[in-house]
């Protein structure tokens, strides 16, 4: 009896050591922030920029670049994913700035020059006090919101808050807690992360347009989760689709800046479906027999 109590403890032992680790490790584990220095300049070609730092009720600092269109039609706010820093996720900025529009990119805490404690409280209070400021000067209907893997999930929270024009999502996941549970499916999850991000209870409540776009071969976060958000909002949803595209190589496949265009480019138009087949039926096999 006291040999499967110590075995029982021993298990338990080690259960509650892995959940410690968990805990205080998912910061290290989730993010992989690249820091710069106070004095980088930031450069990229054939790029007009203007950098921002905002500083917040707590003390902290967000810093972020402002990519400019010539006589731009609207701005896209653009909410990177979980590695590296502006620095690097600029050169995204050119796909939207080719369509006339600017692009506002910031670094969360701890990213690039930010500064500050990382809680997501605290990352979605940054990302208001930014959106703020950018609709000071720019009419919320010339606003589109772009979340990109982590930052769909911000993405979507700020558009449930706000009445931006529209909601982009690039290989969106339902929940960082379901993409962590595929990893650790024994662990109580629930109760560990400190980054659930729960992108399905916020898109519930986003009133724009929606549009998500998802690789058919992302390993990270797999295509049928952007198949389960788009039943969320069905009317106000549109699911685009990237054949054989990855996590991080959307940008390379033609039909993903096929869509882009699309999303950004084209002005929405009511149809009418009067004399369509939407109300058409198939009869049954029954009801075909007796014919």
């Amino acid at each position: 009896m006291q040999y499967w109590l110590y075995i029982l403890l021993l298990v338990f032992g080690v259960y509650l050591a892995i959940s410690l680790l968990l805990y205080f490790l998912q910061d290290f584990l989730m993010f992989k922030p690249e820091k710069l220095p106070k004095d980088f300049q930031f450069h990229y070609d054939n790029q007009e920029i203007e950098e921002y730092n905002i500083e917040t009720r707590d003390g902290a600092t967000i810093n972020g670049l402002r990519f400019k269109a010539k006589n731009p039609r609207g701005v896209v706010f653009y909410l990177k994913g979980n590695s590296k820093s502006i620095k690097g996720w600029g050169k995204f900025a050119v796909d939207f700035t080719r369509h006339g529009y600017d692009v506002l990119m910031i670094d969360y805490r701890g990213f690039g020059k930010s500064t500050g404690r990382r809680t997501q409280k605290a990352i979605k209070r940054d990302l208001q006090v930014v959106y703020n400021k950018l609709r000071e000067s720019v009419a919320e209907k010339y606003i589109i919101l772009y979340g990109r893997s982590l930052g769909s999930g911000f993405a979507a929270k700020l558009a449930s808050m706000n009445n931006p024009r529209m909601l982009i999502l690039d290989a969106p996941y339902y929940s960082l807690s379901k993409v962590a549970k595929k990893y650790i499916p024994f662990m109580p999850l629930s109760l560990l992360i400190k980054f659930p991000m729960p992108t399905y209870k916020w898109l519930k409540y986003v009133n724009c347009p929606i549009h998500i776009i998802h690789g058919t071969d992302d390993k990270l976060i797999p295509y049928k989760t952007s198949v389960k958000l788009s039943k969320i909002k069905p009317k106000t949803t549109r699911l685009y689709t990237v054949i054989g595209g990855g996590h991080k190589n959307l940008n390379t496949f033609e039909a993903y800046h096929k869509m882009l265009n699309e999303i950004i480019t084209t002005k929405p138009k009511a149809i009418s479906l009067e004399g369509s087949s939407i109300n058409v039926k198939h009869s049954s096999k029954r009801s075909n027999a007796k014919a």
